[in-house]
């Protein structure tokens, strides 16, 4: 028997090496993978332009940066505004349709940027049912008579993409209001704030932190858009990326705006750090209070659910509607298009094969980081999150480079073994694009998989590899089992953006594939929104099932259920 344990025992110890070994050589070359796009950018920008960038820089670019320090001014604003008041509206008071708002104010969240534009380009046009309404009411009979100012503008875009992404903000500072200690507002009152100041006292100072957070995932959100954009007049520099290589075929040239545009996130990233950077939260060994919400009366009650409902009404409610009028309409008349069939299986399956590859890659970073704690692959961890702070244009231009490289090699070995061409068989195929997504939107899986190993006691790894279990051993017995909800969250979150995502779909797909997306943007920019109605309205339904996921969640989080 002591021979037996002495033979086994270093089989053992091998064993668990070469396990840790796995996890950690996975996780490095995930972070690399997502780390290449942003260094091929680098390289093609210092390439020749064909002579485009003095044009470019001339007559496009000045007036591109002007219109996105405008819209990142106006749009982090407004969001910033509405969010964190709706999140301190529904904290800070109790009144009747509290219950109800606190979830619908997420709603906007399911309406992508450019679904908003095109709703909007309708419902406000000159001849639409607004301003029709309004005429009538008025006593004019032609627009001519009375319009309105024209949705297609700064003022507009701003507007529009403000009342769509200020549910970043209305997140993230609601948690911190919910967390905040009721202890820390009575203290306050005792040392002579009134109720009316504590706001703007103590909460808001408290949850800066969250305000800034959820400010630059919107600002980035808005510096990703295309559609919205583009619809509303607004030529962004994500605009000029996109025309300059699509449109006359520069590279180089769009790599080099696409290097700019990553020093905007950049940029965005570090106001984001420096504005958290001296803050610090300590909890007692006791489990702090919940903020008590104020009573309000009868008519206040009522104001304050009327103020609240406005987001939701201009976010959601307005263009949901719409949307489901000009489906109904579009399938009364010449049902649902043979088209949208072929589009919907092409939006699921790619949409869902990214997941499946996105949920895997995600885990192995996450599990790396918490099996196998120390600097390099808690460096892996963050390199493999950048994806999802690049713009879906630049993500596509940096694959795009990588790829047609080795697509150009594996034609050029096909030919030399087997005298057969394979052309751009990663691109033709859609594995440029399935790329993309997972580069782009790992960060969403990978956080939110190790937000649920950190619910996992360390005990229960130490015991496991105290029983011999190796690294993989360990993930297979304990954390497998005890993250399925949230894998399955992360899932759900990832499909729903695979599905919405526009910019690196329109960028990357392959010749005559269409997905819900790039057929709506399609048919908005021939200006035929009718055929448009029934695939924007699938992408919002579908878009719903996060928004009801983080809502129960929150509710679940805050003690409400």
């Amino acid at each position: 028997m002591t021979a037996t344990a002495e033979t086994q025992k270093p089989v053992s110890l091998t064993a668990r090496s070469l396990s840790g070994r796995f996890w950690r050589f996975s996780a490095a070359f995930v972070a690399i993978a997502v780390l290449a796009p942003a260094l091929a950018l680098g390289w093609e920008a210092f390439g020749p332009s064909q002579g485009l960038w003095a044009h470019l820089l001339a007559n496009v670019l000045t007036q591109a940066v002007v219109d996105t320090a405008i819209l990142l001014a106006g749009v982090g604003l407004l969001v910033m505004a509405l969010g964190t008041s709706a999140a301190w509206l529904v904290t800070a008071y109790a009144f009747p349709g509290r219950r109800i708002l606190e979830w619908a104010l997420l709603l906007p969240l399911a309406v992508p940027t450019y679904i908003i534009a095109y709703a909007y380009l309708d419902i406000l046009h000159p001849v639409g049912p607004v301003q029709g309404t309004i005429r009538a009411l008025l006593g004019y009979s032609s627009p001519r008579e009375f319009r309105l100012p024209d949705v297609r503008s700064m003022a507009g875009c701003i507007l529009l993409l403000g009342f769509v992404l200020y549910p970043y903000v209305y997140i993230t500072t609601r948690a911190m209001f919910l967390t905040q200690a009721a202890n820390l507002v009575e203290v306050s009152r005792t040392l002579g704030v009134r109720r009316s100041a504590v706001f703007w006292r103590v909460a808001l100072p408290l949850a800066r932190p969250a305000i800034a957070v959820g400010v630059s995932l919107a600002l980035m959100e808005t510096l990703n858009d295309i559609g919205a954009s583009e619809f509303l007049g607004v030529r962004t520099l994500t605009i000029s990326v996109y025309t300059t290589w699509v449109t006359r075929g520069d590279l180089a040239g769009a790599a080099q705006i696409a290097l700019a545009m990553l020093a905007v996130v950049i940029v965005l990233l570090a106001m984001e750090r420096y504005a958290r950077r001296r803050q610090r939260y300590f909890a007692t060994a006791q489990r702090a209070r919940r903020f008590t919400p104020q009573h309000l009366g009868p008519i206040a009650g009522v104001a304050a659910f009327a103020v609240g409902i406005i987001p939701v009404l201009i976010g959601f409610v307005a263009p949901a509607t719409y949307l489901t009028v000009e489906a109904a309409k579009r399938m009364k008349v010449n049902g649902i298009s043979p088209r949208l069939y072929g589009e919907t299986l092409n939006t699921i399956l790619f949409a869902g094969a990214a997941t499946l590859a996105v949920l895997v890659f995600g885990t192995v970073v996450a599990y790396a980081a918490r099996a196998l704690p120390g600097r390099a692959t808690a460096l892996f961890q963050r390199l493999s999150t950048l994806g999802y702070a690049m713009p879906g244009t630049v993500l596509a231009i940096g694959i795009l480079i990588p790829v047609a490289a080795l697509d150009g090699l594996i034609d050029r070995v096909s030919q030399m073994l087997f005298g057969v061409p394979t052309g751009l068989l990663l691109i033709g195929s859609g594995a440029a694009l399935g790329y993309a997504y997972v580069a782009r939107f790992l960060a969403i899986a990978a956080g939110s998989i190790e937000s649920g190993y950190s619910r996992i006691p360390r005990s229960f790894d130490q015991a496991a590899r105290s029983l011999g279990r190796t690294v993989g051993g360990t993930f297979r017995a304990v954390h497998l089992p005890l993250s399925k909800t949230a894998l399955a969250a992360a899932g759900l979150l990832v499909f729903v953006d695979c599905m919405k995502e526009l910019p690196a779909t329109l960028l990357l797909r392959p010749l005559n594939f269409e997905t819900l997306a790039t057929h709506l943007y399609g048919e908005a920019a021939r200006g035929t929104y009718e055929e448009a109605a029934v695939a924007a309205l699938a992408i919002v339904l579908v878009g719903t099932l996060p928004v009801m996921l983080l809502a129960r969640i929150g509710r679940r989080e805050s003690g409400e259920d």
